[in-house]
């Protein structure tokens, strides 16, 4: 799926100058990378030399796994709505 749109992309492979066809982001980036994790090391799982400055942009990272799903909905995961959700219902 597309990082930014949510967009079900089926490609074989994906390069690192393949686009979603709706919005036209790079899917060959951090933002849709199995390993992309915020806070850790360079934002990787992965064991990675240099930083990725801008995540949203394409890469020539060899460590780069697609992203097969979304646990939210347009533009990626929405864990912020959910954790005030949970908030919200203890006073509920």
């Amino acid at each position: 799926m597309c990082w930014k749109c949510g967009n079900n992309v089926e490609f074989e492979t994906i390069s690192r100058n393949s686009e979603c066809p709706v919005c036209h982001a790079d899917l060959h980036s951090c933002r849709n990378c199995e390993y992309y994790s915020p806070g850790s090391h360079y934002d990787c799982h992965e064991t990675v030399q240099e930083i990725v400055s801008d995540k949203e942009r394409a890469n020539f990272c060899d460590s780069f796994k697609i992203k097969r799903h979304w646990n939210g909905s347009s533009g990626g995961s929405d864990k912020a709505a959910l954790a005030k959700k949970a908030f919200d219902s203890l006073f509920g």
